[in-house]
């Protein structure tokens, strides 16, 4: 199918159908295998040279497998007929997305917050941040809303569109690989350290590219009202480095400055205070006013990224047909 054609079509579905939990997803089928290649490749007194080269093993395996089964399936379905074919691209492709899913998650999350149902909107926050929420104000809420929504743009819109529009659905698919091991394993923990060291990395590589035509991306949606292009702008130049990860304060500061809101801090994992530094640290708290207002910067950033991803689609096969 042609690359722009189908991120269009992916895209579409996305919107249309989200991430219906009865799907099969084949992000479930790399956490299993990522938690079955874990249980098999380590063992109890393993050194701390043999946890890095098993993890990089289990790493390389995963993702690899990841891109070769989607290119079979898909080479496979063509054969069969045209139809099939363009059918399960799609399939394949939309579940390599999550731009509607994280509209829909985040939003009943600040539907309980509107309501004034606090402890509703904790819960319904604990499916989509790994941050402990048990305790978390509104402002708080508001804050990871945000904070999970720049990131979530980055690596659940941007950058499959990105990779889908350079190699096709496997590549998305290898990617949304990289990406699972990095949640499952990619941790600087006592535990992973060494393991997930290599998955660590690989995301970093991968979506340090996405990570800043993300925060491109936000700073043009800012443009809409009561959003500020210019302190987008200011912000993600002087705070994007701030963050303990190398991609995730791109969009994350690019997005308090344009909303005018302070980002980043301390939270707690699993009972644990993990500091960390401010983000547009003179701006005020975020209300849940402004994590609304994220969302649809989110949902602006998500058609520009499907613009970008079209337009870099026909230019490789412009250059392809030389």
């Amino acid at each position: 199918m042609n690359r722009g054609l189908l991120l269009s079509a992916v895209f579409l579905a996305d919107q249309a159908a989200g991430d219906p939990e009865w799907l099969p997803h084949p992000v479930r089928l790399m956490g299993w295998a990522i938690t079955k290649g874990e249980t098999l490749l380590r063992w109890p007194g393993q050194n701390d040279e043999s946890e890095l080269f098993t993890g990089a093993a289990l790493t390389a395996t995963v993702v690899a497998t990841s891109y070769f089964l989607t290119r079979m399936f898909i080479t496979g379905a063509y054969r069969r007929s045209k139809l099939l074919g363009w059918i399960t691209e799609i399939v394949f492709g939309w579940t390599c997305l999550a731009a509607r899913n994280l509209q829909d998650e985040a939003s009943l999350v600040l539907e309980a917050v509107d309501a004034g149902d606090i402890s509703l909107a904790r819960r319904r926050l604990a499916r989509i941040v790994g941050r402990d929420t048990e305790s978390l104000d509104e402002h708080e809420i508001s804050r990871a809303v945000i904070e999970t929504g720049a990131e979530s743009a980055s690596d659940g819109i941007v950058a499959p569109l990105f990779y889908m529009s350079l190699g096709g659905v496997p590549l998305a698919m290898a990617y949304k690989a990289v990406n699972t091991l990095d949640s499952m394993i990619g941790y600087a923990d006592c535990r992973y350290f060494y393991f997930g060291k290599a998955a660590a990395r690989l995301d970093d590589a991968a979506n340090f590219l996405p990570a800043r035509l993300t925060a491109l991306a936000i700073v043009a949606a800012s443009g809409l009202p009561q959003a500020s292009t210019h302190d987008a702008w200011r912000v993600w130049l002087r705070d994007g480095n701030r963050h303990k990860s190398p991609n995730a304060g791109q969009p994350e500061s690019a997005m308090a400055g344009a909303l005018g809101v302070r980002l980043g801090g301390g939270n707690f994992y699993a009972g644990e205070f993990i500091p960390a530094e401010p983000i547009g640290e003179e701006f005020r708290p975020p209300q849940p006013g402004d994590a609304h207002k994220a969302l649809r910067i989110v949902s602006a950033v998500a058609l520009l990224g499907l613009g970008a991803g079209v337009l870099l689609s026909a230019l490789l096969w412009s250059k392809r047909c030389r």
